[in-house]
């Protein structure tokens, strides 16, 4: 019972982290520009933001989760901003000549972004309960632990997406020329410019 949770918690991380958004770009972009781990370590962050709302969502915290939707004209606004503010980063940003080294400060900066980042995305945890709710996944859990075994699950599928993304994209690397990562970068920051800037025109509707 316990392995069939964990692994069903695994399959929707899995669902949940393969759609590339902002998150994706940001990650192949950092892995093409300082190297596999910093790829990995941004993709963490979203796996743990990922860890947290799925929490939430299966332990059923409704009053929580009620007080999130109510927030999130401004988590929407925040995370619009950032993504604007990534995305100008990015587009000015030089490739450099090989990965960066791994430096303690550059991952703790470059998993803190996307862990904020996901976090400003309430949308995240009404996808959790859809497909839990879909998946009879959070009825499945009874009690605390095994919910949080089933969160657990989450986060790990997650974590093996943003392993595989960051292991596949940094074989590429070597092979890509200085002027075509300058190019890269370019494209993907008006990927992640784009995003925010959808974001904050969501806010007119609301």
């Amino acid at each position: 019972m316990e392995l069939g949770l964990f692994a069903r918690g695994a399959l929707i991380g899995l669902a949940i982290a393969a759609p590339v958004g902002p998150i994706g770009v940001l990650c192949i972009n950092r892995t093409l520009r300082d190297g596999r781990m910093a790829g990995f370590v941004s993709g963490l962050g979203a796996a743990t933001a990922d860890l947290i709302y799925g929490t939430i969502a299966v332990l059923g915290l409704t009053a929580l989760t009620g007080a999130l939707a109510g927030i999130s004209f401004w988590t929407r606004l925040l995370g619009g901003l950032f993504l604007c503010y990534l995305g100008l980063r990015t587009l000015r940003a030089q490739p450099a000549a090989r990965p960066a080294a791994g430096a303690a400060r550059g991952l703790l900066r470059a998993y803190a972004s996307t862990l904020i980042l996901t976090l400003t995305n309430p949308a995240t945890i009404i996808a959790f309960a859809a497909i839990f709710a879909g998946l009879g996944a959070s009825g499945a859990a009874h009690g605390y632990a095994e919910g949080l075994l089933l969160a657990t699950g989450v986060a790990a599928g997650s974590a093996l997406w943003w392993l595989m993304l960051s292991g596949g994209v940094g074989l590429l690397r070597s092979r890509l020329t200085p002027t075509a990562l300058r190019w890269i970068n370019r494209g993907a920051g008006l990927i992640i410019l784009g995003f925010g800037l959808a974001a904050l025109w969501s806010l007119v509707s609301l």
